[in-house]
């Protein structure tokens, strides 16, 4: 087995592959020196290290490939070994394979973690109030759950939230598979919209009749997927939801579950702690979900009364003289930015910039006219964001250019007044600056705490 990728991914594969007698190379780009830490991991496993690139050579012993999410299709060695007939598979997939017991799948351009996180803690709530079986929550996020399969039994319950970038080697699909939205992101990866949707709709692909399919019915991307479904489908939405469909929708300014005959007032206004009409539909959506996987509904209740956000989405920091500054670091793409902007009715001073992934800015660019007071931009992406806004005008009163985040907040500091709210939703990824999303938002909440 020949894997790419030193990375938490493709450290958790070797270590179960290792463990089921599997012969592994384990390839990465890096050199060994910026490995240490990924090999001492390993230490004392059976593993051949192949580091400072991906030769071909590598091949002529694979009889698999398997891929860390990282690491993309167009790569020579992946295209060679397509030539060669070679299989391709990831962690999920092999997971997949082993796996026990039922599984619940998430995916989506936005909301996917805060999705799953919450849907995790109702699996927690629900089956450790009526003890029955045990809830694992993963997949890229936190721990990739092939670090767990081999514990798992028939009982328990794996949710799993799933990226684009794992479902391209796919061939088997959840018992629950939800698909949040499709809007434009990774395209620097994928090439274009009709390829990174395709790759969202593999989640779908291979259910059976006995499967269920939650999709996200205000989201065109998600909703024409319903003609791919193949067993029973559930839709999410704020909209109504039409006679013979089942799902949550909202009505009257209240929430509701309808299966069948059978319709429930969801008791959730005042327990919804989450900013903006996305994390409505993300309440709305784990619901649905959990609903598709047989969870109790006092346990979802109690677990969204008791959920306050997954951290690096619109994460509150800290007050400091009557200016909020807010940390949505995971918005590495522009649509999650506007959906970030719209969850604030307060003046705002937002921080865009990072790595731009080939989207367009243009939608953006004319929200902030109507809804931002003042923008601040860093990093390699500045250039671009700021042609795309054209100048001031409209409600912006300023553009600031800056080099980098610590600038970015320094200036920010200096610009917001009381009653402001400090946004830091980039719309660019965070790889010209930082290791991660998680990374960046951790630097922005300790240059945040240092001001005085």
């Amino acid at each position: 087995m020949l894997i790419l990728g030193a990375a938490r991914q493709g450290l958790a594969l070797t270590r179960y592959l290792v463990r089921h007698g599997a012969r592994v190379t384990l390839s990465d780009r890096g050199e060994a020196e910026a490995l240490t830490e990924a090999r001492a991991a390993l230490a004392g496993l059976p593993v051949r290290w192949a580091l400072g690139g991906h030769p071909l050579e590598l091949l002529d012993q694979a009889d698999v490939l398997c891929l860390s999410g990282g690491v993309p299709v167009t790569i020579p060695i992946v295209i060679e070994a397509q030539k060669r007939g070679i299989p391709l598979t990831n962690d999920t997939q092999v997971f997949m394979e082993a796996v026990p017991c039922k599984t619940v799948g998430i995916t989506g351009s936005a909301g996917k973690t805060t999705t799953t996180t919450l849907v995790g803690n109702m699996a927690k709530a629900s089956m450790e109030s009526h003890k029955s079986g045990r809830a694992y929550v993963g997949g890229n996020i936190g721990d990739p759950l092939i670090n767990y399969v081999d514990e798992m039994t028939p009982d328990d319950l794996a949710v799993l939230e799933i990226s684009s970038f794992q479902l391209e080697q796919m061939t088997l699909s959840p018992n629950v598979a939800a698909v949040l939205n499709v809007t434009p992101n990774h395209l620097d990866r994928h090439g274009t919209m009709e390829a990174y949707a395709a790759a969202k709709r593999r989640i779908l692909d291979f259910q059976t009749p006995d499967d269920i399919a939650i999709l996200g019915r205000d989201d065109p991307g998600a909703w024409v997927m319903r003609e791919r479904v193949r067993g029973r489908m559930l839709s999410f939405g704020l909209s109504r939801l039409a006679d013979g469909f089942d799902g949550t929708y909202m009505q009257d300014g209240l929430y509701h579950l309808r299966d069948g005959n059978a319709y429930v007032l969801l008791p959730i206004n005042r327990a919804i702690h989450l900013p903006g009409d996305h994390n409505r539909q993300n309440v709305l959506a784990a619901v649905a979900i959990g609903h598709a996987a047989g969870l109790k509904l006092d346990a979802m209740l109690e677990a969204i009364d008791n959920f306050h956000g997954a951290p690096h989405r619109l994460e509150l920091v800290r007050e400091l003289r009557g200016v909020k500054w807010v940390n949505d670091s995971i918005a590495t793409a522009p649509e999650r930015t506007i959906a970030g902007i719209r969850s604030f009715e307060e003046p705002l001073v937002l921080l865009l910039g990072g790595r731009d992934k080939d989207l367009p800015w243009g939608d953006l660019a004319a929200l902030v006219h109507q809804r931002v007071d003042h923008v601040i931009l860093f990093g390699e992406a500045a250039g671009i964001i700021e042609k795309a806004l054209g100048g001031t005008g409209g409600r912006l009163e300023s553009i600031t250019r800056c080099d980098g985040l610590r600038q970015a907040v320094q200036e920010a500091a200096g610009i917001a007044e009381p009653g402001d709210v400090v946004l830091l939703s980039p719309g660019g990824t965070s790889f010209d600056e930082f290791k991660d999303f998680a990374a960046r938002g951790e630097s922005f909440r300790s240059w945040v705490q240092e001001l005085s």
